[in-house]
């Protein structure tokens, strides 16, 4: 672009125009967090307008979309989260070798193994360095101690040539003093002469920090002071380890993505804009320059693929340092899967990638299933709970895709917005937990056309055995098929299958915490979705119900992973309860007026489940409670609360099937039953009168048979509570237990009734008219 310089773009004060001319263009500012783009004004004047709240027409060009505000303040905020904890984790990698090498060689130019709690050091007094601000405005502690240790050339980058300082003299095993300020490193018991050493203070959010590719700081100031160690060696005692933290918008458009990452994220060092459109790079070029940020953002042009693959295939460029990214974001118009291969090769291990898929007509429908096993490699679910199957099938084309170069996922986030989907995920080199992927897949036999139930079936099974020496590890197995018949065991209607998909947990709820730690402190006119942010945060905190475990598995961390501040789930362990249910639809199936949330609710946790909700549907109740047991609490319902006519259900619908086990309906069966023996019998017409008198008596001590309150068992037979022996909870969670039929089923509303807090937006209603992904921008690639 050249030197470009605005020529009418401020007035008054520190308040800018909402126009700048740049080469005789006038464009418009559009800001959105911290960063503005330009907007050529002839673009306001285009056709594709859409209707407002209100009924004005409103400009709504495709360069860009308000809507997805909140997809990226989360991006933001769930990046900025990221970079912290990579951050921690490279900074006590870092300590960790440093402190290997802290050791004297005695001489002998090479080094002996040793624990890591046994190495020895010196600590000298900090030297006095210039002030300078921190990443968050705060100035760094002036008194950390700095420690005396060795560091191989390799870990030292090439100060400036007029610093005064002889490169040629620098040896391989230099002693260089550096600042020690990690947070997870205790220092007490790091020394092994048995003094004392002082612990830093924790600077990790201060600092940015790579322990995979570690370089000098220069000091501010103009000078650097020497001084001659212990072994008579030259070192710089203001050289301080620094990271990298870079990050990749590969469908970059105009490049907002980009400029909000480089402005909002403090750690982050270089943002690769990336965009196969000439004009659409032109674009990004004026925005970055009108940002000030061309120091941290490259503009690219060229295909996403042909980049990504380059990185995975060139790790290391000239000077050793890896060229992989920490950050890949796809936001593409559509599917995301054609870029899903390589960009799980092109990110460092331990890298955060982040997706977008607009085209939850394919992905959360039924219409194209051809199209939805051909770009994520399994059938869609149909129901209201079709985006969160939409979902699991995002996660089961990255998984599938890693999982062929040895990489492990690990969702961090998963939501359904609006139109999209959007997905935050690990990914590590672990070979060994890709051998759980099997288990963590499975297909779900969905009963779309009756009754709504579903059953799920893993692919394979992880099983914790014990070998010789009492020790658990894991074997795989076969699972057993089907795990279902073709027909709905509850309403008789036959099922369709879906999947395979993702079986694993949607979320880390630690990384949802940390995120949510940082709403208070934002400015709520940069980020105007924090509302809405924090409702559906919140939600997704406690979405997944994972089932508590008596036995401790096998470790699948790997020697080079450190405690960190967002702890990983079991990856072994796949979420046996997906999905949701809906009071509304629930009663639609009977025909009756629906319970309450509160009641529904009420009845799961008084028979012993939790419940909770989610986030990809209003009035959504997620249980571990089996589909037995629901249909039984709705069978109650209509028993107790909402009887209807026989006439109104059908024979051969859903409902009719259903009903058909109802305890009424027990209780008719053993009186025919009754009188088709007294009948057979025969005898006088005293005798007769009697004998059907007790057969009504016994049918209505069936269907009102009494239920212990302690223990919930009662006798068939003469409708008397057992004591001692009652219907317990099942110890596998989601299991239906044995006499679910004979179950004291209370609708009670305060049991079910969320506790009173704080009002969130947990679901957004529509923002205008019309609205969605709107029309496909069209640019030149010439």
């Amino acid at each position: 672009m050249g030197s470009l310089s605005p020529q009418d773009g401020t007035i008054s004060g520190q308040e800018r125009s909402s126009t700048v001319q740049y080469n005789g263009q006038d464009y418009q500012i559009v800001k959105e967090g911290l960063a503005e783009i330009l907007n050529p004004r002839k673009e306001s004047a285009q056709k594709g307008n859409k209707t407002g709240n209100e009924g004005e027409t409103k400009p709504q060009a495709v360069f860009y979309n308000p809507i997805q505000q909140f997809n990226r303040d989360l991006s933001v905020l769930a990046i900025r989260v990221f970079s912290e904890e990579l951050s921690s984790i490279r900074r006590a990698r870092h300590e960790r070798r440093r402190l290997q090498k802290a050791v004297p060689h005695g001489g002998k130019g090479r080094k002996r193994k040793r624990d890591d709690g046994d190495e020895t050091r010196d600590v000298k007094a900090a030297p006095q360095i210039p002030e300078s601000n921190g990443l968050n405005g705060n100035q760094q502690d002036q008194s950390s101690p700095v420690v005396s240790v060795e560091a191989s050339a390799e870990e030292i980058s090439e100060p400036p040539p007029n610093r005064g300082q002889d490169i040629a003299t620098a040896t391989v095993h230099s002693r260089v003093e550096v600042l020690v300020g990690s947070p997870k490193t205790n220092m007490d018991q790091l020394g092994a002469s048995g003094k004392a050493v002082s612990t830093a203070p924790e600077v990790a959010d201060k600092m940015p920090t790579n322990g995979d590719m570690p370089t000098v700081a220069e000091p501010p100031d103009a000078g650097s002071s020497t001084k001659n160690v212990s072994n008579g060696e030259s070192v710089n005692e203001h050289h301080a380890w620094k990271s990298t933290f870079t990050i990749l918008d590969a469908l970059s458009a105009t490049g907002l993505r980009a400029l909000r990452y480089a402005k909002e994220i403090q750690l982050t060092t270089s943002v690769t804009a990336n965009d196969l459109s000439p004009s659409a790079t032109a674009s990004i070029k004026l925005n970055v320059q009108h940002n000030g940020l061309s120091d941290k953002v490259k503009p690219m042009s060229g295909n996403a693929l042909t980049h990504m693959y380059s990185m995975a295939t060139n790790s290391h460029s000239a000077g050793g340092h890896g060229v992989k990214y920490d950050v890949i974001d796809l936001d593409p118009y559509g599917t995301a899967a054609p870029f899903l291969d390589a960009s799980v090769q092109a990110l460092k291990d331990g890298g955060l990638l982040c997706v977008t898929c607009t085209d939850a007509g394919v992905f959360a429908s039924a219409g194209y299933l051809e199209k939805t096993y051909s770009q994520y490699g399994g059938l869609p679910m149909k129901g209201p709970h079709s985006h969160e199957g939409g979902l699991r099938l995002i996660l089961h084309a990255i998984a599938t895709s890693a999982a062929r170069y040895g990489l492990a996922i690990e969702p961090l986030l998963s939501l359904s917005i609006d139109f999209y989907a959007r997905v935050f995920v690990r990914v590590r080199n672990s070979p060994a937990e890709v051998k759980f992927l099997a288990g963590k897949t499975m297909v779900v036999y969905n009963c779309d056309a009756g009754c709504g139930a579903w059953t799920t079936q893993l692919l394979s099974q992880n099983r914790l055995q014990k070998d010789k020496s009492s020790k658990f590890f894991y074997k795989h197995h076969l699972a057993k098929a089907p795990s279902t018949s073709e027909v709905c065991e509850h309403c008789g209607i036959k099922t369709h299958l879906a999947g395979p998909m993702w079986a694993g947990p949607l979320h880390n709820p630690h990384f949802i915490e940390r995120i949510l730690d940082s709403l208070p402190s934002l400015d709520k006119t940069t980020y105007a979705t924090v509302p809405r942010l924090e409702g559906m945060l919140s939600i997704a905190l406690n979405e997944t119900l994972l089932d508590p475990s008596n036995q401790s598995p096998p470790s699948t961390s790997r020697p080079e992973d450190l405690p960190v501040a967002i702890p990983r789930l079991d990856m072994n362990v796949p979420d046996n309860h997906p999905f949701f249910i809906i009071p509304s639809v629930l009663a639609k199936v009977l025909h009756c007026n629906s319970p309450s949330d509160a009641q529904l609710r009420g009845a799961l946790k008084h028979a012993g489940y939790r419940t909770t909700r989610s986030h990809t549907k209003a009035g959504s109740i997620r249980t571990d409670a089996p589909w037995t047991v629901i249909w039984e609490i709705m069978r109650e319902w209509v028993r107790q609360k909402m009887p209807v006519k026989e006439s109104v259900i059908r024979k051969g619908t859903a409902g009719w099937g259903v009903m058909q086990k109802s305890r009424s309906n027990t209780a008719a069966q053993v009186l025919k039953a009754d009188l088709s023996s007294l009948l057979e019998k025969g005898g006088d017409l005293e005798s007769l009168k009697t004998d059907i008198e007790a057969a009504l008596y016994r049918a209505g001590r069936v269907e009102n048979a009494p239920v212990d309150e302690d223990n919930g068992e009662v006798n068939i037979e003469t409708g008397e509570a057992i004591e001692g022996t009652g219907l317990d909870r099942p110890e596998k969670a989601g299991s239906a237990p044995e006499g679910v039929g004979r179950l004291k089923v209370v609708f009670d509303e305060i049991l079910g009734k969320e506790p009173e807090g704080r009002k969130l937006v947990r679901y957004q209603i529509n923002p205008r008219a019309n609205w969605g992904p709107m029309t496909r921008a069209k640019g030149g690639h010439e």
